[in-house]
């Protein structure tokens, strides 16, 4: 599963201004309601529900908070750069400044676990993270993402 069948250019935040975990799952969780036309709260709520069953920061300077949810109708995902890097009680207790946030129907099964799978496994590279780092360009973001190496291909 491609990168490309889970964002949209307007899914990009390249500088997300917020100050705690909490804040940023807030406007990860607006945009995603933008998006989806759900209610920011009912996406917020879903993701901090499986934020209280361990944290979602992976390690790196990377979460990929995710959910479901019954009436998405697809698999999609909202990624933020983060202005300045936020404690999210990762792994390796690093902050971080990656979010790639994944809502799924609840239905979805073995797509949401592929779909968090190819996010994991395209955020592992230290070049790539680099580059996503590097830019505060929406257009190059989207493009970096969704053009990531085909070796990451699920």
């Amino acid at each position: 599963m491609p990168l490309s069948d889970l964002i949209t250019p307007e899914a990009v935040i390249p500088t997300l201004r917020a100050s705690s975990k909490k804040q940023a799952l807030q406007e990860l969780a607006e945009r995603a309601s933008a998006i989806c036309g759900l209610p920011a709260r009912e996406i917020y709520d879903v993701v901090l529900q499986r934020e209280r069953l361990g944290s979602t920061g992976v390690g790196n300077g990377i979460a990929i908070p995710h959910g479901k949810i019954a009436r998405v109708k697809q698999i999609f995902g909202v990624f933020a750069r983060l202005e300045r890097p936020i404690d999210f009680e990762a792994q390796d207790s690093a902050p971080v400044d990656l979010i790639f946030l994944l809502i799924a129907p609840e239905s979805a099964g073995a797509d949401h676990l592929k779909a968090l799978s190819r996010i994991a496994r395209s955020l592992r590279d230290p070049a790539f993270t680099a580059r996503l780092r590097a830019s505060k360009d929406p257009s190059a973001l989207y493009l970096m993402l969704t053009q990531a190496p085909a070796s990451y291909a699920a």
